[in-house]
């Protein structure tokens, strides 16, 4: 088969013009990497700004834009409450576009009014909404062709992120895993938007899979798809991360220690590859099973060719939140390495063998006996902001977090639309002075190549290009541009508000651009104590577009 050719041909094309940053993780495979170059190592010291655009929105602005040929995409938090097209290379707006989202969403939001951007395909631009609903636009105009309610937001379901275009095929999941939700993955017609297909996500009692689940435990499981999907086309394959169980008190669900047999809670806190055409589960991989910690493992993953003792594999990457870098064969869903990233010690090691971790049990909280200095913190060793691989410099780049919390249960029952955690957790500083670390990290010799500390957590995702640089940005507002191989940072440049969104980079004309929306989270530091103080007061809240070019 040809690669691509099961995909959809509007996206393969958008995404082989090197010039656009076609998918918010450039690329099918989500690796973030753009082979541009104008802007380079040897340049970046120059960057100034071309132009800025303020978003009209404040708070937790978390968009990596869209770039078709001459036109970028963005969106804004608070629904969105706006979807822009600007000129890419003077951002002169062409359209907007206001849905209606209702003024209610925040308290079905576990963790913030984000949106994180749009979709291409066919000349229609697709948005996720905080209302639960899915619209597809026309790209030129800005016209509602369709929207579709995904899920009841109500009951404490949101979409966030962008879906996946996999032939004529819109796939989105939802967020909810804190409320007792019942994951899913549901997949819509590119043109109608009627729905083709529902894969839930947790087994209802009787289905394969069930028997992990306590009772009927799992019908308020959690396990929601709330980020990013990947595809590869050479497989058909569909890549998704589930977050963790409800409630946090796993002795509703499981057995409330590390003695949990079989009661794994399938399929949370793990990585699907899933049938695109049907949605059935192919194959996974529960990075933490009987999860008792909110190690919510959606993140993104990156597909990637390998070489790994002297042959190339092709493989599946995700930096766990439970503190592991999971390397997977992405076809056959073997599991190649697992090793730690940052500080865990939660767990001694992640056992390939029986595909469970080696648990420290005084790690693991239960009825009547909390849990201290667990390692890393609920918001995981690294969170929703993505990671990018280089496949020049073999390395993947990586937002850390370098949190520790104490961890205690209490009964907990269910009421819809209403938190379902039945836990209470202390935020602790890691060891070491900083809060959070930009990793270089080696997927082959599962190693650190370098790494820059950070006062705070939380800070911005990556991107990776063929000039040898990364971007990133932090949650003071800093954003960078820094040395590939060697972790020196060459440029910074201080844009207001703190950054949690992955950049992108494009060309237009010939001249490359590198484009950010900054804008604070406001909900994540009140889960967090006296660390959630510290980021808040290290920037205000904002919302804007920075777009920077050598000039």
């Amino acid at each position: 088969m040809v690669a691509g050719a099961s995909a959809n041909d509007s996206v393969v094309r958008a995404v082989a013009n090197t010039e656009q940053w076609a998918i918010a993780g450039h690329d099918y495979a989500n690796t973030r990497f753009s082979p541009l170059k104008q802007i380079n190592s040897a340049n970046a010291g120059k960057l100034s700004l071309v132009y800025s655009f303020s978003l009209g929105s404040l708070r937790s602005n978390e968009s990596s834009p869209v770039v078709i040929g001459n036109t970028l995409y963005v969106t804004t938090s608070w629904g969105p409450k706006y979807v822009y097209a600007l000129d890419a290379a003077s951002g002169a707006r062409k359209w907007t576009y206001e849905p209606d989202v209702p003024d209610d969403v925040l308290q079905y939001a576990c963790c913030d009014v984000n949106n994180r951007g749009v979709s291409f395909a066919e000349g229609k631009i697709f948005i996720g909404r905080l209302d639960g609903k899915l619209t597809a636009l026309d790209a030129v105009t800005g016209k509602e062709l369709w929207t579709s309610t995904v899920v009841d937001y109500k009951q404490g379901s949101v979409i966030t992120s962008p879906p996946l275009i996999v032939r004529d095929k819109v796939i989105t999941g939802f967020g909810g895993g804190e409320y007792g939700v019942r994951g899913a993955l549901q997949a819509y017609d590119l043109n109608t938007g009627k729905q083709v297909w529902q894969t839930f996500t947790v087994p209802a009692p009787g289905e394969p899979g069930s028997d992990t689940w306590k009772g009927d435990t799992g019908l308020k499981g959690g396990g929601a798809a709330w980020l990013v999907g990947s595809y590869d086309p050479k497989s058909d394959t569909v890549y998704w991360g589930t977050s963790n169980p409800g409630p946090w008190n796993t002795a509703v669900r499981s057995t409330g220690n590390s003695d949990f047999g079989k009661l794994t809670n399938l399929y949370t806190s793990a990585t699907l590859a899933l049938d695109p055409n049907t949605g059935k589960i192919k194959w996974h991989i529960q990075g933490t099973p009987a999860d008792a910690w909110d190690y919510d493992g959606v993140n993104e993953n990156i597909l990637a060719d390998l070489t790994i003792g002297g042959s190339t594999v092709p493989t599946v990457m995700k930096a766990d939140r439970n503190g592991f870098f999971f390397v997977a064969n992405r076809e056959t869903g073997k599991l190649l390495s697992a090793e730690k990233y940052t500080f865990a010690n939660w767990a001694e090691k992640w056992d390939i063998a029986t595909m469970r971790a080696v648990e420290n049990p005084d790690k693991r909280p239960g009825p009547g006996r909390p849990a201290k200095d667990i390692c890393p913190n609920l918001i995981g060793g690294k969170n929703w902001q993505p990671m990018s691989f280089n496949p020049e410099t073999g390395l993947v780049y990586i937002p850390t977090n370098n949190m520790c919390m104490d961890f205690t249960v209490s009964d907990v029952g269910y009421k819809r639309g209403v938190f379902y955690l039945g836990a209470e957790f202390i935020t602790k500083e890691g060891a070491g002075g900083f809060l959070g670390e930009l990793v270089a990290w080696d997927p082959v010799a599962n190693k650190k190549v370098w790494g820059i500390r950070e006062e705070l957590p939380f800070n911005g995702g990556t991107l990776t290009t063929g000039g040898n640089l990364v971007f990133s940005g932090d949650l003071r507002g800093d954003f960078r541009a820094i040395d590939a191989k060697t972790g020196k940072i060459l440029w910074k440049k201080n844009l207001g508000s703190g950054i949690g969104a992955g950049p992108v980079t494009y060309s237009v004309d010939g001249k490359q651009y590198v484009a950010v929306v900054v804008g604070r989270t406001a909900a994540i530091p009140a889960f967090l104590g006296e660390v959630g103080k510290k980021m808040t007061a290290a920037a205000p809240e904002g919302g804007a577009l920075f777009v920077f070019s050598v000039q």
